[in-house]
């Protein structure tokens, strides 16, 4: 399995950004993406996730209504539409893959998590 995060850069506050992954290598068309995003004194934090069996997504409190995870099957694309971005965000961001059956709570655990992208640098400036 591979994936291939892109589309970081520099953003200035209330700005947006898209992020993409590219998955290939699956054996199974059931799998779970999630973005994470590690910033300079801080622990690692799970930002959203997506399930190919049911489309169900979930985000982490910090991001809700701000961000959106979707997914193009055809593609083996995973997007994060960031809008309204803050200077929290700041942070290099990666892309995991998972089994499919990950639940819901485990979701943003990145120990649910055996594949991981190259991160992109999201920059927001005040």
């Amino acid at each position: 399995v591979q994936l291939q995060a892109s589309g970081g850069g520099l953003v200035q506050t209330g700005g947006s950004l898209r992020l993409s992954c590219a998955a290939s290598g699956f054996t199974s068309g059931y799998y779970t993406i999630a973005w994470f995003r590690s910033a300079p004194g801080k622990e690692r934090e799970g930002v959203s996730c997506i399930r190919t069996r049911d489309r169900s997504t979930f985000y982490a409190r910090s991001v809700k209504g701000r961000f959106t995870i979707s997914r193009d099957n055809a593609k083996n694309m995973v997007y994060l539409q960031m809008n309204s971005l803050k200077p929290e965000d700041t942070a290099v961001y990666y892309c995991a893959a998972g089994p499919g059956g990950i639940i819901v709570s485990a979701c943003l655990d990145d120990k649910s998590y055996n594949y991981w992208g190259q991160g992109a640098q999201v920059t927001v400036s005040s």
